[in-house]
């Protein structure tokens, strides 16, 4: 069961439309794709958010060549021995690449035991999966439509993107509450409020009885969180607070969230975030999952993760309906506001390698800034 062999593949999937965040603008969707083949002809594949240069340099330089001779069960290990190659110190430059040849091993494991992964979890707690409809745009009209559309699918959550200003938070979420009666409602914030801001504005949104607001403050500030905490009328997330393991762990000691999202990516494998889960378990906190608009082996790992971990029992996000295309023959779907549990082995998707070839890039574009408005720059926090 031992790694022979290993190739890797940057790709760009282009959004049907430019989508509109606090931190810019994004055009697409970038992802590293590996591939792992082993001696005894198992291929496994594994897919990560790629957002900054250092994911492909880390993965080329370290992840790849490591893996070569590890055994595909050997995952906790594998991630130790990548943190013991000196990303101790720089955790969240190895995180992502570790994330994608972590999934090619359990992609492969679960094709050797010819078991889908959930089994290999623990079984499936749950057989379809929720999914959130995100929103993305300052436009109020624009966000009235797309709401309607997606209440019109079958949607039964619906995340908004606020953190323009200090108006807009307000005006999108009456807009949102209004147009979907009574359906869960998330605002992410993204980081754009100071301490001053998220008393002013929680107090101002506790109307439109929001399920939770997400991320209000900068990413670093626990403290401040768990003090919004014990003040706030509506719940609070944390999802760029909550990458690792150890800041899950600093998170529960804080007391600082009532909801944490997670992302494998992010965390530096499946495994981690299934750890991270079980501390959040214990805690007696429910955990979502963080979308970066998964591709189809990602999509399928997080369905996985969400049908064999209690805790996670609430919808989770996806950009999925946004993509123009995928590199899987089989991605997941979305029914009626929910994902079917893939059933193969392993993943459960088939990656076309002509699709790679078609959507491969060589460098990291329109994931942050925005071009329209030249000089422009995001502040955390910004008001």
């Amino acid at each position: 069961m031992r790694i022979k062999s290993v190739h890797h593949a940057m790709v760009r999937v282009p959004f049907k439309e430019t989508i509109e965040w606090g931190s810019g603008t994004r055009i697409g969707t970038t992802r590293l794709v590996c591939k792992i083949e082993t001696e005894d002809g198992i291929t496994g594949w594994g897919e990560t958010l790629c957002l900054i240069d250092a994911v492909p340099a880390v993965f080329e330089k370290l992840v790849a060549p490591m893996a070569v001779g590890y055994d595909i069960s050997q995952v906790e290990r594998f991630w130790r021995n990548v943190l013991g190659a000196g990303y101790y110190h720089h955790k969240r430059a190895a995180v992502m690449a570790a994330a994608a040849m972590e999934m090619a091993m359990w992609d492969a494991l679960g094709k050797r035991a010819d078991l889908p992964l959930y089994a290999l979890w623990g079984g499936a707690f749950r057989d379809k999966i929720e999914a959130a409809a995100y929103l993305f745009s300052a436009d109020t009209d624009t966000l009235r439509d797309r709401l309607t559309g997606f209440l019109d699918a079958g949607y039964l959550t619906f995340k908004v993107k606020i953190g323009f200003d200090a108006a807009s938070d307000i005006t999108l979420a009456e807009i949102a509450r209004e147009t979907i009666g009574a359906a869960t409602l998330r605002l992410d914030v993204n980081g754009a409020w100071t301490p001053g801001t998220a008393k002013r504005q929680m107090s101002r949104l506790a109307p439109f009885d929001p399920a939770y607001v997400e991320q209000p403050l900068e990413l670093d500030d626990l403290q401040g969180h768990a003090y919004l905490r014990q003040w706030s009328p509506v719940p609070i997330a944390l999802d760029e607070s909550a990458y690792t393991l150890q800041d899950v762990g600093n998170i529960l000691r804080a007391k600082a969230a009532d909801v944490l999202l997670l992302d494998p990516h992010q965390a530096g494998g499946l495994w981690q975030a299934r750890k991270a889960a079980g501390a959040a378990e214990a805690a007696s906190l429910p955990v979502g999952l963080h979308s970066g608009a998964e591709l189809g082996p990602s999509q399928a790992a997080y369905l996985h993760l969400a049908a064999a971990t209690p805790n996670l029992s609430i919808a989770i996000d996806t950009e999925s309906v946004y993509l123009s295309a995928d590199i899987c023959r089989n991605p997941p779907k979305i029914s009626d506001g929910h994902f079917a549990l893939p059933e193969g082995p392993g993943l459960g998707v088939e990656v076309d390698e002509d699709l790679l070839e078609h959507y491969h890039v060589t460098s990291i574009d329109g994931a942050y800034l925005n071009p329209a408005r030249p000089g422009w720059f995001p502040l955390k926090p910004s008001y």
